[in-house]
């Protein structure tokens, strides 16, 4: 194990928050006003009295961004943790499909399957990465029968007082960081260098952002409102729900 030297986390940080705030962008960018309307509730918005066209898009636009930057988010945490472990433990980018990260410490093989917070995945979701891990040890021990091998479930925010789940472990905020850093304090100390020119980048996404809503803005109105401008709300659900002919 090496101690280790937060320098090394702020540059990582520094020369790789871009991709994230890029792919925000770039997920902006690949929208159609087709594609999520045809993703979202119509009755809803009627039953919430929605009236006008910008409200309509500003909700789907914002709930495409808020699940899809916790996607995107998600992954670039995966590439940290995966960085700080190497830094600390040599640990790597498992090459066992669906395992995020392996290290060796204390005599132990750990497999470990990286999510961003601990409410990520229902029962059949949680049962698939019990399975992956249990097909992990198996590839594992047919080169080592007497590889110790412990699966654990990390999530980069939020907390678990129970951490024994019987086929592996999970391991939520604070007690994460340190399980793949060996430094309790890492879970804040982190909090700064993710705010590397998050001002300038943001204001490049704002740009993008408002850009995109008046866009389809302007094509919802043309296509979903009346010459005297109401919500066209029979042509809406046609489009989202009538069966193809």
């Amino acid at each position: 194990m090496k101690k280790l030297n937060l320098t090394d986390v702020c540059q990582y940080v520094e020369d790789n928050i871009g991709t994230f705030h890029q792919k925000r962008i770039s997920s902006l960018n690949g929208l159609s006003l087709s594609k999520v309307l045809k993703r979202k509730n119509p009755y809803l918005f009627k039953a919430k009295y929605v009236l006008t066209a910008e409200k309509i898009i500003t909700g789907i636009v914002d709930a495409h961004i808020s699940s899809n930057e916790e996607t995107i988010f998600g992954d670039w945490l995966e590439g940290l943790a995966i960085f700080i472990n190497g830094k600390v433990y040599n640990g790597k980018k498992s090459g066992i499909p669906n395992i995020d990260l392996e290290f060796d410490n204390e005599g132990r093989r750990y497999i470990v399957n990286i999510k961003s917070g601990p409410n990520w995945g229902n029962s059949s979701q949680i049962s698939k990465m019990i399975f992956d891990f249990k097909t992990a040890r198996r590839t594992l021990r047919t080169s080592n029968s007497k590889l110790n091998v412990v699966a654990v479930n990390g999530c980069c925010y939020g907390r678990d007082n129970h951490p024994d789940k019987g086929d592996y472990f999970k391991y939520c905020g604070q007690v994460f960081w340190e399980f793949i850093s060996g430094d309790e304090h890492l879970y804040t100390e982190i909090i700064d260098p993710l705010g590397h020119k998050a001002k300038e980048k943001n204001d490049s996404f704002q740009e993008a952002y408002s850009q995109m809503i008046n866009k389809f803005t302007k094509e919802f109105a043309n296509e979903y409102c009346t010459d005297k401008g109401e919500i066209d709300w029979q042509k809406l659900v046609q489009f989202n729900s009538a069966k193809k002919t």
